[in-house]
C-alpha cells in the first residue's frame, strides 16, 4: 500500500505505508562504527533499566512491609517476600552482566519473560495468601505493574523487547484467567453486573477483555513509537558520525557551517564577507617529488601540514583546501572575525618562524631543506557551495583569493618568505597588529594587473 502526497512543485509522490507508520527506512547494513555506537547506547539503557527495577523492588518491599495485611497473623504462606527476594537476586545478576557487557540477546529475552512471570506468579499467589477463590486475584490492581515493565523495555530503543514483554503479559493473564475458571460451572462464575463483579468473586468477561486489549494497545503503540524513534536514532547517529568525519576533511567552522545550515545548501549560493586570504607553497617541491618514492612524499607532506596547521588554528584560520604542497587558508571568511587581517599577518610571522625551524631540522638530518612562500591579501570574498547537485564543494572565491595566490608565487622572485598586500597590512594595523619582525614596503607587478601593487615584504 502507498499513500499519495503532493510536493511543492505540484508533482504527486507515492509514500509507502510502512514509511508513514515507522518513518523513513534506514540502510540495512550500517557501518561498523555506527552499529557499535548504537550497541553502546542499548547497553547503557539496560543498565538504567536494571537500576530502575532495583529501585522499584526496594519501594515495593517497603510498601508491602508497611501496609496492613488482609490475612491473620497465623498465616503460614507469604509468597511476596520470597518472590521479591528471588527477583532482586536475578535483577542484580542481570545488572552485573550488563555492566560487564556480557548480556546476550537470549539471556535478555529470558529475563523479559521472567519479569512478567514473577509478576503473574505474585498475582496468582494472592488467592492462596488470602485463602480465597482463584478468581479474586483477577481483580488485583497489581496487574498495572505490567505497564511499568513494558514501559521500562522502551528505554532500550528496541521494539522487540516491548513486544515480547507485552505479549508475555497477555499470555500470562490468559493463563490466570483459565486457571480461575477451570473446573467451575460457567453459570456460577460469570456475571453481567459490574456491581456484582466488583463485590464478589464472579467474573465479568468484558472487564477481562478490557485488560487484555489495554495491554495489547499500549504494547503496540510503544513498539510503533520505538521503531520510529529507533530509525530516527540510527539516522541521527549516522549523521553525527558523518559530521564528525566531515570535520576531519574540512576546517571545523566549515563543517559546522555545512551541518548547521538552516536550509539545504544549494549550488551557486553564498555569503559575502571581508576576509583575509593566505596561500602557502613549498619551493622546489615539484623537483623533490620526482626524486623520492610516493610513500616518503606523503610522509613529507604530513610533516609539512603538521607544522603549518597548529599555527593556522592558533590564529583562527581555516584551511579551505590542500593543493599538494600548496595550502589555501582564510581568516574570517567562513565565520566573521573582527581581527581577521591582524590574525592573518600574525600567522604569517609565526609560520615563517616555524617553517624556517622545520627547514633547519631537515638540513641537520641530512635532508634537503625546503623553503616556503606566503602571500596574504584582504578584501571581499564569497563563501558558498559550487558545483552540481551530484558533486558540491564549499569554496571561497574572489579577487582577494586570486591576488593571494599571485603574491605567494611572487615571493620567490622577490626573495622573501612572505608578501602582505598593502590593504591587508593597513587593515591589520587598524585591528591592533604590531609587527615583531622587519617588514619592508615595496611595489611589484602582479600577473593580470596593469598597475603596480603595493606590498609589505617580510624580511
Amino acid at each position: 500500500m502507498t499513500n499519495i502526497t503532493t510536493n511543492i512543485s505540484g508533482k504527486k509522490q507515492r509514500t509507502p505505508l510502512s514509511e508513514l507508520l515507522f518513518g523513513p527506512s534506514t540502510d540495512a547494513r550500517l557501518p561498523d562504527r555506527v552499529a557499535a555506537a548504537i550497541r553502546a547506547q542499548e547497553q547503557s539503557s539496560e543498565i538504567l533499566i536494571c537500576i530502575v527495577q532495583i529501585c522499584a523492588i526496594v519501594l515495593f518491599s517497603a510498601l508491602y512491609a508497611l501496609s496492613p495485611k488482609g490475612f491473620g497473623a497465623d498465616a503460614t504462606f507469604e509468597p511476596v517476600p520470597w518472590a521479591l527476594a528471588a527477583y532482586a537476586a536475578f535483577t542484580l545478576l542481570r545488572l552485573s552482566l550488563a555492566v560487564r557487557r556480557r548480556l546476550s540477546p537470549s539471556f535478555l529475552g529470558i529475563s523479559v519473560v521472567i519479569d512478567i512471570a514473577v509478576l503473574m506468579l505474585t498475582i496468582w499467589s494472592f488467592h492462596l495468601q488470602y485463602n480465597q477463590p482463584p478468581s479474586i486475584y483477577l481483580k488485583a490492581p497489581t496487574l498495572l505493574y505490567v505497564f511499568i515493565i513494558v514501559g521500562m523495555r522502551a528505554l532500550r530503543f528496541d521494539p522487540r523487547w516491548v513486544l515480547l514483554a507485552g505479549f508475555t503479559a497477555i499470555v500470562g493473564w490468559l493463563l490466570l484467567l483459565v486457571y480461575a475458571v477451570w473446573g467451575q460451572p460457567m453459570s456460577t462464575m460469570l456475571t453481567r453486573s459490574f456491581a456484582e463483579y466488583a463485590t464478589s468473586s464472579k467474573l465479568l468477561v468484558g472487564a477481562e477483555i478490557d485488560k487484555i486489549v489495554s495491554i495489547l494497545v499500549v504494547t503496540l503503540l510503544l513498539a510503533l513509537a520505538l521503531e520510529r524513534a529507533r530509525r530516527m536514532l540510527v539516522r541521527a547517529v549516522v549523521e553525527g558520525t558523518a559530521a564528525a568525519e566531515l570535520s576531519r576533511f574540512f576546517a571545523p567552522d566549515i563543517a559546522a557551517t555545512i551541518v548547521g545550515a538552516p536550509e539545504r545548501l544549494e549550488p551557486g549560493t553564498g555569503v559575502t564577507r571581508n576576509a583575509a586570504v593566505m596561500f602557502i607553497d613549498l619551493r622546489g617541491f615539484t623537483t623533490l617529488a620526482s626524486m623520492i618514492e610516493p610513500a616518503r612524499l606523503i610522509a613529507l607532506l604530513g610533516e609539512y601540514h603538521a607544522t603549518v596547521l597548529p599555527v593556522v588554528q592558533r590564529h583562527h584560520g581555516s584551511v579551505i583546501t590542500y593543493l599538494g604542497d600548496g595550502i589555501m587558508i582564510t581568516f574570517g571568511a567562513t565565520r566573521p572575525i573582527a581581527t581577521c587581517a591582524a590574525d592573518a599577518v600574525r600567522a604569517a610571522e609565526d609560520l615563517v618562524d616555524m617553517l624556517d625551524g622545520w627547514a633547519e631540522h631537515r638540513r641537520m638530518e641530512g635532508m634537503p631543506p625546503l623553503k616556503a612562500g606566503i602571500g596574504v591579501t584582504f578584501g571581499p570574498v564569497v563563501c558558498g557551495a559550487i558545483g552540481t547537485e551530484g558533486r558540491l564543494e564549499f569554496a571561497t572565491i574572489g579577487d582577494a583569493v586570486n591576488r593571494a595566490a599571485r603574491l605567494q608565487g611572487l615571493t620567490k622572485s622577490e626573495q622573501v618568505p612572505a608578501l602582505v598586500a598593502a590593504e591587508a597590512w593597513e587593515a591589520a594595523v587598524t585591528q591592533g597588529f604590531q609587527p615583531r619582525r622587519a617588514f619592508e614596503r615595496r611595489t611589484c607587478m602582479l600577473a593580470g594587473i596593469s598597475e603596480p601593487t603595493a606590498v609589505f615584504a617580510l624580511k
